[in-house]
């Protein structure tokens, strides 16, 4: 199985990586930091943001959970203490963004409410996603714990959205056809099993969280999938846009943006997740995958290789012959 195992390691050679961090202690206009990693605590680069340069602002904050981040913990408190601490950087963080941008901030069903507070007081809020994350602990005194959300929020009724950009290639239950006997907007694979192009919903059920066989794995304990950001940032945001991240963690925003042509700046205090974000962007360079998007189309949660192959062979897999009608 060691061989098997494709987690991100560092070696004694990426540590140069780190001569490509940046760190704010004036104020800086947008192409210092435009596809650079600020290696600082937010609170200290906040002030010497520039304004009004983002489009899509992806956040992943801490949640309310007593949780240890390499040298870093978070601890948990009440929720009013939580809103307080989320809203005394999440305000000023507004200046970053353009009119037309568009802010979706992750967390869980503890921390959901009071970021709910504070968004619902600054930006228009337009809806919340679940995603059911497929791993968790067994509870015997309570529901086990499969789910996160993401809020989803503009700043003004002149936002970009392209639900075009991340349609779901899925199963067909019960396929329909029409009054001459044809498929009803879907189409039989090699595998002999109908298949639809749907609009996702705001019900995620297709995310595989990284694990040791994914090469997008590093050790952060809350890495989100490249998949997931995927969605995010292809939906919201054009080529050319500016992604920005402010707790960047293992680095998925930044690389994800890179993978789909945006520019991309993010706020990460830890250097060794810093790191893992500048091995991954420079493995970019070459390779532009995502696991579980292929050719412009999300596929269900854990489609075989053989499975993907047919489907590919039936429907030589090109984007401009995805021409079924969606449902």
């Amino acid at each position: 199985m060691v061989h098997r195992n494709k987690t991100i390691q560092l070696e004694e050679s990426d540590f140069d990586l780190a001569k490509n961090f940046i760190q704010l202690n004036q104020p800086v206009d947008t192409n210092f930091i435009q596809n650079k990693i600020i290696q600082q605590d937010i609170f200290s680069a906040l002030p010497f943001l520039p304004e009004k340069f983002v489009d899509l602002l992806v956040i992943d904050p801490p949640y309310n959970l007593t949780k240890t981040f390499k040298d870093t913990t978070f601890k948990s408190m009440d929720n009013q203490e939580y809103q307080e601490w989320f809203a005394s950087w999440f305000v000023p963080l507004l200046k970053v963004l353009k009119p037309t941008a568009s802010v979706y901030v992750c967390c869980d069903w503890q921390s959901s409410v009071p970021i709910f507070n504070v968004l619902n007081q600054h930006l228009k809020i337009r809806n919340r996603i679940t995603w059911e994350r497929e791993k968790g602990r067994g509870a015997l005194s309570n529901w086990k714990n499969c789910s996160e959300d993401i809020w989803y929020a503009t700043v003004s009724n002149d936002y970009y959205f392209n639900p075009d950009a991340v349609k779901l290639l899925r199963k067909v239950i019960a396929p329909y056809k029409n009054d001459k006997g044809e498929a009803k907007d879907w189409f039989i694979a090699q595998d002999g099993l109908p298949y639809r192009l749907t609009y996702s919903s705001n019900l995620w059920t297709d995310i595989t969280i990284p694990f040791w066989s994914m090469p997008e794995n590093t050790d952060h304990p809350t890495q989100k999938p490249e998949k997931l950001i995927a969605k995010l940032i292809l939906a919201s945001s054009k080529e050319n846009d500016f992604v920005f991240d402010p707790f960047l963690g293992s680095g998925t925003t930044a690389v994800v943006a890179k993978k789909l042509n945006r520019h991309y700046s993010g706020i990460e205090i830890n250097p060794t997740y810093c790191l893992y974000t500048e091995k991954r962007l420079l493995k970019a360079n070459t390779d532009k995958s995502i696991q579980g998007y292929e050719n412009g189309v999300f596929l269900e949660r854990n489609t075989s290789i053989k499975k993907l192959h047919s489907i590919k062979n039936t429907f030589n897999f090109q984007k401009n012959l995805f021409t079924l009608n969606s449902e």
